[in-house]
């Protein structure tokens, strides 16, 4: 009798423990606070720029703390905070939802305030 509370009890951890781990997964595009990689290049306006990464996910990032235009055609890596996070979260399940069933794309696209910036390669091509 032991040995089959133990079983069910270790059954209920294990089925609780996935489900957290499958929350956490779909709340990254959630947080306020992100680190991404990609290609920085310049955009539209004169503090403007755009990381691109290798999914093809592309973000609009600008930034008073990190010289940005130091690192143009340079991939780097950069944490700052999503603009909007829970309306950019929320736009981002929906284009998932809309993608596993064939409809639209599946890129992600955001705004970001970039706080700190590493360069992981002085180009973009790998």
């Amino acid at each position: 009798m032991k040995a089959k509370i133990a079983t069910m009890v270790l059954g209920l951890f294990v089925m609780s423990a996935s489900t957290l781990l499958a929350q956490d997964e779909q709340k990254t595009t959630h947080k306020n606070v992100r680190t991404l990689s990609g290609c920085l290049q310049k955009g539209d306006g004169e503090k403007e720029y755009k990381l691109t990464d290798a999914k093809g996910d592309s973000w609009e990032i600008k930034s008073d703390a990190v010289a940005l235009d130091q690192h143009v055609g340079h991939t780097v890596r950069v944490t700052g905070a999503v603009s909007n996070a829970t309306m950019h979260g929320a736009k981002e399940d929906a284009k998932e939802k809309a993608s596993e069933h064939g409809v639209g794309d599946s890129t992600e696209h955001g705004h970001m305030t970039v706080t700190a910036l590493k360069m992981v390669s002085e180009s973009c091509s790998h």
